[in-house]
């Protein structure tokens, strides 16, 4: 394991060491509802399971939680960032260590997307509740774009590399900059992340260590700023963070890979009806 393998495990035992003694802490004073629902176990479970695969989970996790109606629009981009943070954990420990790329490579863009988390979070605390609405419901359509275009293959393959250099190196690590910030708002990074690494010519296997190491550090980095301000479902963040661990556990162990073209267009119906239903409560 490089040097910089190690620096960059190091700093997700520090600061996740802070993110789980913060939400410990914060279990007395959390001012809204603190017991999990019974279905926000299995929503941890799928969600993380097909994350794992590389579908992502922000997107069907807001779709989910919007449908339920026990978490307000205000606090889903906190709960997606507390509540997947476990799954993320245990992904970037697997795909690092089991996907070997570039360290300078892996090192830049986890760092670089958990400084915007930082900067992100801290704004997402200050928006309205319409305009996180906004910011939500514009984030599934595009959501929903993306997986259209990947059934339809229209999202480049990707390459053969497993490192970059140059200006290709400092756009993606630019780009994974303001991914990180986005993440904060409830947009997954995966999607983004995975086009700009292939269009580079990563291979794409290389995106798996980028995309879920970045995730690994920055969603505590987001949490932590959502600790303060206590914008997030408590409860459902407890529920949906102990479902998915065997969620990717399943699917990095067992399954693997499956085909997952039929399972996308189930996920652009369900999150464009979503980003109907919060783009229409905007206005009530």
């Amino acid at each position: 394991m490089s040097l910089q393998v190690k620096l960059l495990f190091a700093a997700l035992g520090l600061i996740n060491l802070a993110f789980y003694a913060r939400w410990f802490h914060a279990r007395k004073s959390y001012p809204g509802r603190t017991r999990p629902l019974l279905t926000e176990y299995p929503l941890g479970f799928v969600v993380a399971f097909f994350d794992t695969l590389g579908i992502g989970s922000f997107a069907p996790t807001t779709a989910a939680l919007k449908f339920q109606g026990q978490v307000a629009d205000e606090d889903i981009p906190g709960t997606l960032n507390v509540g997947l943070n476990t799954a993320a954990l245990v992904e970037m420990i697997i795909m690092v260590t089991t996907i070997i790329i570039d360290p300078v490579l892996l090192m830049s863009m986890v760092l670089s997307a958990a400084a915007g988390a930082w900067l992100g979070a801290g704004v997402v605390n200050r928006l309205s509740r319409s305009g996180i609405q906004l910011t939500m419901g514009i984030a599934l359509l595009v959501a929903g774009g993306v997986f259209v275009a990947t059934n339809l293959h229209l999202i480049p393959g990707g390459g053969v590399a497993f490192s970059l250099t140059g200006w290709r190196l400092a756009l993606a690590v630019s780009a994974n900059f303001i991914f990180g910030a986005l993440m904060s708002a409830g947009i997954g990074l995966y999607a983004p992340c995975m086009i700009v690494v292939n269009l580079l010519g990563l291979h794409p296997l290389a995106s798996f260590p980028i995309m879920m190491g970045a995730c690994g550090l920055v969603q505590p980095t987001a949490g932590l700023q959502f600790f303060r301000s206590g914008r997030y479902g408590f409860g459902a963040c407890v529920a949906i963070a102990i479902g998915s661990i065997p969620g990717v556990l399943l699917a990095a162990f067992v399954v693997k890979q499956i085909p997952l073209g039929y399972l996308r267009w189930l996920v652009v119906g369900v999150v464009v009806y979503a980003a109907v239903m919060m783009l229409r409560s905007r206005r009530t």
